[in-house]
């Protein structure tokens, strides 16, 4: 017996995947979209590892998942699923949902550019859409940074000083020169583990916190750079470990705003200059300081990220009763 399918639109974003759930997943509780998450993560967990996991997925896949909107300016708003549970951000993800927005009639496209306000579990994120080339550009919610030059204690590498910034999501930014590694010439496993010991090592040793609301308090991922922060014309390389060792193939959205925030707070970028950002595929975001605002007690900035999305195809997704690989698995 088969269960009803759960069909998907799939696109990448620099080749980070980005599937799109659009029928056959259950109704998600809540008033907000922060208690939606929680619903989904208590009550339907096991449809995200069916559709993250093998065999319909894989251990660095990334998924969407529409919900109703509680915010009354967004269009639409949606919840980000991985291979370790719900982000609150994600910046690849809502480059390709403004792109799909406008394709899919959910908002009517208006020439040259039509803007397109996506609740995502961090905040309304503004997204602007280029009719003719589909490029997009997102203006952030509240960038800020959380610590500088913080020591924590590795199990290999010893004391690493850290910076820790949220951009929808809080990363741990380090220098992949205090590792011996290169973030475009270094092996990928290479970086996995030494983006991991940061991550254990910030999450057991810092206390990090959201002024707005509990479930935005904690560390997602590190982000590993070539050390390139004083602006320049020419991209800057990073690489996002996040969620459970997963490695972002593009440059990482929300990632990028948080370093936006950090150059921006040491005086290496002024507000209003375009900085490139280049992943591990080679796909490039570029990035911005748009607007001095505060968070809590945090003065932060919004930032303007902007890539362009594509489609790779369509799925529909079964489950056949007895099949109980077929609900989904890693490989550790």
């Amino acid at each position: 017996m088969k269960t009803n399918p759960i069909q998907t639109t799939e696109m990448h974003t620099g080749g980070e995947p980005v599937r799109i759930i659009e029928n056959g997943y259950p109704d998600i509780q809540g008033q907000t979209i922060l208690d939606k998450r929680r619903y989904a993560r208590k009550n339907l967990d096991h449809l995200r590892k069916f559709l993250m996991f093998e065999p319909r997925g894989h251990f660095d896949m990334y998924g969407v998942i529409p919900v109703t909107p509680d915010h009354p300016d967004a269009h639409i708003a949606v919840l980000f699923i991985h291979n370790e549970g719900y982000s609150t951000m994600c910046g690849h993800a809502v480059i390709a949902l403004g792109r799909y927005a406008i394709d899919k009639g959910l908002v009517k496209a208006v020439e040259p550019e039509t803007q397109v306000n996506i609740q995502c579990p961090c905040g309304l994120v503004k997204v602007f859409v280029e009719i003719a080339t589909g490029r997009v550009r997102f203006e952030s919610v509240p960038a800020f940074v959380f610590a500088r030059q913080k020591l924590v204690s590795t199990t290999n590498y010893g004391p690493v000083e850290v910076d820790i910034a949220y951009g929808g999501a809080f990363y741990a930014f380090v220098s992949a020169d205090q590792f011996g590694l290169d973030v475009r010439q270094s092996k990928t496993n290479d970086l996995i583990d030494a983006a991991e010991q940061i991550s254990e090592a910030v999450k057991s040793q810092i206390t990090i916190t959201h002024p707005d609301d509990p479930d935005l308090g904690y560390l997602y991922g590190t982000i590993l750079t070539d050390g390139n922060d004083e602006f320049s014309d020419q991209p800057t390389a990073n690489v996002c470990v996040f969620a459970d060792a997963q490695v972002d193939r593009s440059p990482t959205g929300s990632g990028v705003t948080a370093r936006i925030a950090i150059q921006y707070k040491k005086g290496q970028i002024k507000k209003g200059q375009d900085r490139l950002f280049e992943s591990v595929t080679g796909a490039q975001f570029s990035a911005k300081a748009v607007t001095e605002t505060t968070c809590g007690p945090h003065k932060a900035v919004t930032v303007e990220v902007s890539g362009i999305a594509h489609y790779t195809g369509t799925s529909s997704f079964v489950y056949e009763e007895g099949d109980d690989i077929g609900a989904g698995f890693l490989l550790s």
